[in-house]
């Protein structure tokens, strides 16, 4: 009898073992992408403000949260490390094209990308139309550098990691994941200088919630995206010319002037109030859109939809309309479109569905 219990015990004992086995082989396979910013960022002296962005590496990031091992199967790779005022045409091309490389693999189930908060919504945006997979891609960073008092980049990246490993993340596109919260990255806008909850989505809510490893998921968007989008990049090796125009009092056409004969395809207006500008500026535009630069008017004030035909006669002057799109993502959008078209009616559809 002792020695039937004792098998028995054995058998349960085997069982329970290869569930165990089974559930840590079946984890996801993330990788996390690294490119630098505040998140692998350190202080020369504690307590200063001041740090140097990009110091740590994606090993060091994934051994400063240990945890990690209990959501997925983590793996890191280093694209680059600078901060992401740095951040350029060539890294955004060779970050793209590595996603989809290994998104197309079963051996990755998700992607995570570091990155610096400067320009985070902007890689966001961008990823957002050329990534062609349904697999998760959450971008991440933080607010204080890593050696910092109270440092949120170790949760964010927690965050990241569970919102990358979570199945209902499949099919969204791509996320800006920050302060227990989840972005599209389309929607995703840098709002304060310092603040750690400076990240918020313009004109939408939020797509989740992510707090502790935990998501509380909300209604997607309806626009294209990923494996939707007609958006490639993968054959690319250069991306349009696309620049922004700051409008304020007393703007002249200056700079307009200088960008066309520069070589720039595209001008995105950072107008007042309603995609507006001066008359200057306005001349010039118009000017350049004859001469088959896109002109997109977006706005500088941060909320809202610019629409067309409401300040200026886009339909007369050729211009195209930002919708709710803020200067940054036009410009986007707009380099994305220009490797299509340069007609300002098809890349005003753009401006619709993306």
């Amino acid at each position: 009898m002792k020695r039937f219990i004792s098998l028995t015990v054995l058998v349960i004992v085997a069982v329970l073992a290869a569930g165990v086995f089974e559930a840590r082989a079946a984890k996801p396979k993330i990788m996390i992408l690294a490119t630098g910013g505040t998140i692998a960022g350190a202080q020369a002296k504690p307590g200063e403000a001041g740090y140097t962005s990009g110091t740590f590496s994606v090993a060091n990031l994934i051994a400063a949260v240990p945890l990690l091992e209990d959501l997925a199967q983590v793996s890191g790779e280093q694209i680059a490390n600078i901060g992401s005022q740095d951040m350029n045409n060539a890294v955004w091309l060779k970050l793209a094209k590595r996603i989809n490389q290994l998104l197309a693999t079963p051996e990755v189930d998700g992607i995570v990308v570091t990155h610096g908060t400067d320009t985070m919504e902007e890689t966001a945006y961008f990823l957002h139309l050329v990534v062609n997979s349904n697999k998760p891609v959450v971008v991440v960073g933080s607010m204080r550098p890593a050696t910092a008092m109270s440092a949120d980049g170790p949760l964010n990246l927690y965050n990241a990691v569970a919102v990358a490993a979570d199945p209902e993340a499949r099919g969204r596109g791509v996320f800006v994941v920050m302060d227990d919260k989840i972005f599209s990255g389309r929607a995703a806008t840098k709002t304060d200088t310092t603040a750690v909850e400076t990240f918020q989505p313009m004109n939408r809510g939020v797509q989740g919630a992510a707090y502790f490893g935990k998501n509380r998921w909300f209604p997607p968007p309806g626009q294209k995206h990923t494996t939707k989008s007609e958006f490639r990049v993968d054959k690319a090796e250069t991306l349009p010319r696309v620049d922004i125009v700051y409008s304020y009092v007393n703007a002249p056409r200056d700079m307009v002037d200088a960008l066309v004969a520069a070589g720039a395809k595209g001008i995105v207006l950072a107008g007042v109030g309603d995609g507006n500008t001066t008359d200057a500026v306005l001349a010039a535009l118009t000017e350049a859109a004859k001469n088959g630069v896109v002109v997109v008017r977006s706005s500088r004030v941060g909320h809202g939809l610019v629409r067309r035909n409401i300040e200026v006669d886009d339909d007369k002057l050729g211009f195209v309309a930002a919708e709710e799109l803020n200067p940054s993502k036009a410009r986007v959008l707009t380099l994305l479109s220009l490797m299509h078209t340069k007609d300002p009616k098809v890349v005003q559809q753009y401006f619709y569905e993306y």
